[in-house]
């Protein structure tokens, strides 16, 4: 429960950082298979509204609304990232202070 585990998780939290970052310039790489989906349906759908020349409003609500969902999941996920990360820290600095007091010397 060392180094290895907070290095591990600063890892996720750069990549986690990286896809947030995506997210917010609207790339698609980083959401998931749903989010994926509801991107694709409301683009096809605003598509087909707009060669019958109608209006896309609420597709494009949509893709916003799917857009916003994924920033906030991800959001979530790098507060809890940062949450285990000084958790290992304080944990790592308790074993360490423990065993310091516990030598004689």
């Amino acid at each position: 429960m060392g180094n290895s585990d907070i290095r591990r998780l600063d890892r996720e939290i750069r990549a986690t950082t990286k896809k947030l970052e995506a997210v917010r310039r609207g790339e698609w790489w980083p959401l998931n298979g749903s989010e994926r989906r509801a991107m694709a349906r409301a683009l096809a759908g605003g598509a087909y509204r707009v060669a019958r020349g109608r209006r896309a409003g609420r597709a494009e609500q949509q893709m916003d609304t799917t857009g916003s969902a994924a920033e906030m999941r991800l959001n979530a996920e790098l507060t809890a990232l940062h949450g285990e990360r000084q958790r290992l820290i304080t944990e790592a600095a308790r074993a360490k202070a423990a065993k310091k007091s516990s030598g004689w010397f």
